[in-house]
């Protein structure tokens, strides 16, 4: 199905490249090399690569160490990232047969589906987005923490303000001064980032705002 075909088995601290090209006789010629994951060395992968005039290649999708050599990759020749399983469910594999090797024998025969890998523009607004959700969950957890420690406090009657100034501050540092709930009357100022709001008790059904400066 493919004529010269690249299948890399890839790692953490290096990755193994199997190359299968046209041999003597109408045979296969296969080399593996193994390199790096810095990034001269994958850049010395492509050239490599391109030399033996590599049209395709395929990879594992091995927890978050595939992109780099992918993203390397994908300017250059055509690649596919596989689903381990998927290759797991073809027959025939040795236990002495290896990775790279198998990946690329399996990928000039055909056998092999690609996964979907969005294209460099999708993937960049994939990653704001996403990363724009993981804030806002964090902001109302700690919303949610902030209300929690308040009621610990007995400012149960305080805590939409707080939280509101703390929205407004974009921080969620509370601090009381001056403060002596002891006594039954007291009075101090919650301290929200920079922001200081005055509270004070004094008829026992816990804390009351008197002003905000």
């Amino acid at each position: 199905m493919f004529d010269r075909v690249a299948g890399l088995d890839i790692g953490k601290a290096s990755l193994t490249v199997c190359v299968r090209t046209p041999g003597a006789r109408r045979g296969r010629h296969a080399e593996t090399r193994t390199f790096k994951t810095t990034l001269g060395s994958l850049r010395l992968m492509r050239d490599w690569l391109l030399e033996q005039g590599v049209g395709i290649a395929a990879m594992e999708s091995t927890s978050t160490y595939w992109k780099a050599p992918f993203y390397c990759l994908e300017e250059v020749m055509q690649v596919w990232l596989l689903n381990a399983a998927h290759m797991k469910a073809v027959p025939g594999r040795k236990s002495d047969v290896r990775d790279a090797e198998w990946i690329a024998q399996l990928l000039e025969h055909g056998l092999l589906a690609p996964s979907f890998v969005p294209p460099p523009p999708v993937r960049r607004l994939r990653m704001l987005t996403r990363y724009r959700v993981q804030l806002l969950g964090d902001r109302t957890r700690e919303s949610v923490r902030l209300e929690l420690m308040l009621e610990d406090v007995l400012l149960t009657e305080l805590r939409g303000r707080v939280v509101e100034v703390c929205r407004q501050a974009a921080a969620f540092v509370v601090t009381v001064r001056s403060c002596d709930w002891s006594s039954g009357c007291a009075a101090g100022f919650v301290v929200v980032g920079r922001t200081p709001v005055w509270v004070a008790r004094g008829d026992g059904r816990g804390v009351r705002a008197v002003s905000a400066c």
